[in-house]
C-alpha cells in the first residue's frame, strides 16, 4: 500500500495499523517520491495526504489515474467540500477526514479493494433486498417489481456498479445525461429524489414485521459533494 503523507508520526501510525491488518506499507514523503516509488512497485492501493511540500495529493491522483486504476483514498486535514471535490474528479476514490478512526480507514480501504477486484459481467445485480436486472431493465424489491424511469434506472446502475464509492455531482451527470448537462445538478437531485422515494417505499409487512415498513435508505448524500450507494 503506498503511504503518503510528511508527518512522520501519521506514516509510523499507517504503516502499524496496515501491517496488523495484513498489509505492507510503501511510504513515500511528496508528490514525485510517491509516483516514482508507485511506478517501481506497483502497489495495489494508495492512501494519500492531501497537503504535501512539494505539491498536493491531487497531483499524485491524476499521475497515477494516467496508468492505473488502483483505489486511492485521500486522507486530510481540510473540510472544505471543494477540495473532495477536486480530489474526487483527480480520480480518488475515497476522502476520509482527519483525525480519522482506525477501523473506519481500514473499512473504507477494503471496500475500495473489493470494487477494484476483477468483476464477472452479471446480467443481475442484488444490494439488499433490491434486484436489478440489466439485460429486462427491471429493479425488484422483496420480489416486487418497482416501476422506474430509464434515467431512474440509469441513476441505480451507475449507483450499484460504484456501490460503497462516492460518485460526485458531475461525475453522475455526466454518466447518465452526457456531457451538456454536466452542471445541472437540480435535475440530479429531483430524479434522486424521485428514485428514493420509490426504493423506500412502504411495503407490505412480512411475518412478524410491521405492515407499512419503509425501505432501508441506500442512497446516502454526501452534502454539496454528491451520493454512494450503501448496502
Amino acid at each position: 500500500m503506498l503511504v503518503v503523507d510528511d508527518e512522520r508520526q501519521i506514516v509510523r501510525a499507517l504503516r502499524v495499523l496496515l501491517r496488523d491488518a495484513g498489509f505492507e506499507a510503501l511510504p513515500a514523503g511528496g508528490v514525485q517520491e510517491a509516483l516514482d516509488l508507485a511506478a517501481l512497485h506497483a502497489p495495489e492501493a494508495a492512501i494519500v495526504d492531501l497537503m504535501l511540500p512539494d505539491g498536493s495529493g491531487v497531483e499524485i491522483c491524476r499521475g497515477l489515474r494516467e496508468w492505473t486504476q488502483i483505489p486511492i483514498l485521500v486522507l486530510s486535514a481540510v473540510d472544505e467540500e471543494a477540495e473532495k471535490v477536486r480530489a474526487l474528479e483527480a480520480g480518488a476514490d475515497d476522502y476520509v477526514t482527519k483525525p480519522f478512526g482506525p477501523d473506519e480507514l481500514l473499512a473504507r480501504l477494503r471496500a475500495a479493494l473489493r470494487r477494484a477486484a476483477p468483476a464477472v459481467d452479471e446480467a443481475v445485480l442484488r444490494v439488499g433486498d433490491l434486484e436489478i436486472d440489466l439485460a429486462d431493465h427491471r429493479v425488484l424489491r422483496a420480489g416486487e417489481e418497482l416501476r422506474l424511469t430509464p434515467i431512474e434506472f440509469a441513476l441505480l446502475r451507475t449507483l450499484v456498479r460504484h456501490r460503497g464509492r462516492l460518485l460526485t455531482h458531475g461525475a453522475l451527470l455526466l454518466e447518465v445525461w452526457g456531457a451538456a448537462y454536466a452542471d445541472d445538478t437540480a435535475t440530479l437531485r429531483t430524479h434522486i429524489a424521485n428514485l428514493r422515494r420509490k426504493l423506500e417505499a412502504p411495503i407490505p409487512g412480512e411475518e412478524g414485521e410491521p405492515a407499512g415498513a419503509r425501505g432501508a435508505r441506500l442512497i446516502r448524500t454526501e452534502t454539496g459533494v454528491g451520493y454512494r450507494l450503501v448496502g
